[in-house]
């Protein structure tokens, strides 16, 4: 099997797999919205996303911190 290596990326280093993590961790840290990376990964459950994402703590404290009633 031939490696294409036409967009100048390492083969060794990237895999179809890492850049779909680093797409859905993009999303979410431009819009917090673990519901929408959800859905876009095909998770069923948000907790699956929350391994797949590494969603700390802190994250989740931030968030809810920048939220105003």
């Amino acid at each position: 099997m031939a490696i294409d290596t036409s967009i100048g990326l390492d083969p060794s280093v990237y895999a179809t797999h890492s850049m779909r993590r680093s797409k859905a961790t993009l999303i979410y840290k431009k819009t917090k919205n673990l519901r929408a990376v959800q859905l876009l990964l095909g998770h069923t459950n948000m907790s699956s996303t929350v391994r797949y994402l590494g969603v700390e703590v802190e994250d989740a404290l931030e968030i809810a911190e920048s939220i105003e009633i």
